[in-house]
């Protein structure tokens, strides 16, 4: 039986699917709780940015995603 460690909360996904049941940004990979909290995240962010730059959003996930970890968990800018 094959399982993923969530890179963020560490939840174990037991049978993963790539795109269902976990995801894989950045190197690291995602259970599909902390992707819902990543996209809330970065949503009216990305909204907000005229024009849009994928270079920006790569960063813009990266960094997200690394600070979630440091965390362990995904939290607005500012929010202690």
């Amino acid at each position: 039986m094959k399982t993923i460690t969530c890179d963020v909360c560490k939840h174990t996904v037991q049978q993963p699917t790539v795109g269902r049941s976990y995801f894989y940004f950045a190197h690291r990979d995602i259970c599909e709780s902390c992707k819902e909290d990543l996209d809330s995240l970065l949503r009216p962010i990305i909204r907000a940015k005229q024009p849009f730059n994928y270079e920006w959003f790569n960063r813009l996930l990266q960094d997200s995603i690394e600070n979630a970890i440091s965390k362990g968990r995904f939290e607005a800018p500012g929010d202690n």
